[in-house]
Parts: C-alpha cells; structure tokens; sequence
C-alpha cells in the first residue's frame, strides 16, 4: 500500500509549478490539516525546500540529491514505472527482494533500490560488489504478456536504454557486450541480470537486475584498472545518480510499451548501433567447446548471430564471447568482473 508520504510526493510532483492547499491534502491524503503540517516538516527535514504560503497552500521548490523512494517519485516523468519505490540503505540483494515481493504479488513496475548490497549477484550467479552510494543497484519488478521464450528479449531491451541513458548523461558512447554488459573503453561500467518466472506457457513475473558503477574512484573496484570502470573515471566528474535512476525509469517504460506494441525489430536495430565487435572476430566458449568466428549482430528473436571460418551463420542463444587481437594472433579475455557481475 502507498504510504502517506508517498501520496503526499506524488501530489506535489504532479501539481509541481502551482501551490496546493493544506485543506485539499488532507482532503486527499484523508489526515488532518495539522498532520499535513507535520508531513512538511518531515520533508524538510529529509531535505525537501518547502514554501507554505496563508491561504494558497504548499508547494516543493527543490528536492536533495540523494535516492529514496520520494526523491525518486519527486518529478519521474511516467505512469506505472517506479510508482511504487522500495527504498533500502543495505540490502543482501535487490534482486532477491524483488523475488519475494513478486511473489507476493506486487504490482507491474515495482522498483527496489539500495545504496548498499551485501551479496549483489550476476549471471551464473558471479558476486557484484557494490559499493555503498557509489553506485545504482537496483531490480525492477514487470509483468508483461508474452511468451516465456521471449523474455531474454527484455535483457536487450533494458541494456539498450541503459546505453542510451549513459550516452545522453555524459556524452560519452558506451557499447553493449552480448547480451548484458555495458562497456566505455573495453571495460565493463554496468551489467543487466534479467530472472522470471513463468509456467509453460505463461510469465507470472520477470525481474531486470541493474548495476551501474556511478562514481567508484580505482580503490572501490577490483582490477579496475583492465576489466571495470565507472562513469566517474571515464569523464572525471562526479554524477548524480537521482536523476540517471530517473532517465532510466522513464526511458525504460516508453521503450517498454513501444517493444510490447511493435515487437522487437526496433530494439535490435538499437542495440546493434551500440553492439561492440560487430563484423570484428571473436572467441565464442560454449559449454562443449571453443571455437574463432565473425560477429554479425543479433538475430530478429534476440540470439547472437556468428559466422564460422567455414562460412555457416549460426544462432547462438547461451554462450561467453572474448575478443580476438589480429595484431599478434592472440587471444584476448573480454572484460568482464570477477567480483562485481550483474
């Protein structure tokens, strides 16, 4: 259930350039005008600069900038992303709380962020280190009406508008690693771990995990110095990370009902404009063997498309690729996090 405060944000956002008066709020919020008072106070208090004026009412100037679930609300621009926000300072992992609130049947578009994870994980269930307010973790619970095959769709979907909000913030062009990791100069800033649940036929929830390394100096990552990075030590500037938390919500929710209108051919054109190595060789590990290849792109149903030293084009659904260095015929390690794997 949404909380008084809650209520209280979202009203204010949505009348943001007008006061609202005390009798309206409690009229709204269904609390005396005395406790919309203390309400106010509590907002300042977290940070809020409020205006109260005699018989027009309230109204917020600014909000701080910091991540909980009413500095989220305060101005995201959507209309079912993120309406319910699920804030935490540590948490062993958002994802698994997601799990468990989906399981209770929490709605569409549910979000649980944390400033902290204590055991944040990747594929194949890889450690992600993540630091204390260093960094965006988070895990977005959805409900979408298509079919179980289909959902490794929605790994593309989200890594395509995590590419896109990165590049809008810092004007810096990252590329997307097949199928979940988001790259600025060969090294990994952010990673996607998308899980669900479903029945043969049918997707009872499906939760897109997202990491972003935001602003880790070189001491707050492992290696940092070959395999991770973070937006921070690419552009030497701090970031702040309410607002890429909500250009991600928003940009996620129209590419969200565009994809769930049109299909995917929208969303693979996008990601091969960021895809990295496209047309280049690389190392393609299965779990029965290694072997050279072409990156082509993806195909129209999401898979990696390679073409073999023989000339074949296979579709590979379930694979780890590295990169291969023409210079010298050797092969090169894509990177990737040991500790820190979304």
């Amino acid at each position: 259930m949404q909380s008084t405060r809650s209520k209280l944000i979202e009203l204010l956002s949505d009348n943001k350039d007008q006061y609202i008066s005390g009798q309206r709020l409690s009229e709204q919020l269904h609390i005396s005008r005395s406790a919309v008072w203390k309400q106010m106070k509590e907002l300042e208090k977290a940070g809020y600069k409020i205006e109260g004026k005699a018989k027009m009412g309230y109204r917020i100037l600014s909000s701080p900038d910091t991540i909980n679930e009413f500095t989220i609300q305060w101005g995201l621009d959507t209309n079912w992303l993120g309406k319910k926000v699920i804030h935490l300072k540590q948490t062993p992992s958002t994802q698994t709380l997601a799990h468990q609130l989906a399981q209770e049947n929490t709605g569409h578009g549910t979000v649980v962020i944390a400033d902290e994870q204590t055991k944040g994980k990747g594929r194949m269930d890889r450690p992600w280190q993540s630091t204390r307010n260093k960094g965006i973790w988070m895990s977005i619970v959805l409900r979408p009406t298509i079919a179980p095959y289909l959902a490794p769709q929605l790994t593309l979907l989200a890594a395509t508008v995590l590419a896109d909000t990165i590049h809008e913030h810092t004007n810096v062009r990252p590329h997307i690693k097949w199928p979940n990791d988001i790259l600025i100069n060969n090294k990994k800033v952010a990673g996607i771990l998308t899980e669900m649940q479903a029945e043969q036929d049918q997707i009872q929830y499906v939760i897109i995990g997202i990491g972003i390394n935001v602003n880790q100096d070189y001491l707050d990552l492992p290696n940092a110095n070959y395999k991770a990075t973070s937006l921070k030590l690419e552009t030497q500037k701090e970031w702040h990370m309410k607002q890429i938390v909500q250009s991600i919500l928003e940009k996620l929710e129209n590419q969200y009902l565009a994809y769930m209108d049109k299909g995917f051919p929208n969303v693979k054109d996008k990601w091969e404009s960021y895809g990295y190595k496209i047309g280049e060789n690389i190392l393609v590990k299965t779990l029965k063997d290694t072997w050279q290849g072409t990156f082509l792109g993806i195909a129209e149903d999401g898979a990696l498309r390679v073409k073999t030293s023989s000339g074949e084009t296979k579709k590979l659904y379930s694979v780890e690729i590295d990169w291969f260095k023409e210079e010298n015929k050797t092969y090169v390690k894509s990177p990737q996090f040991t500790r820190n794997e979304r």
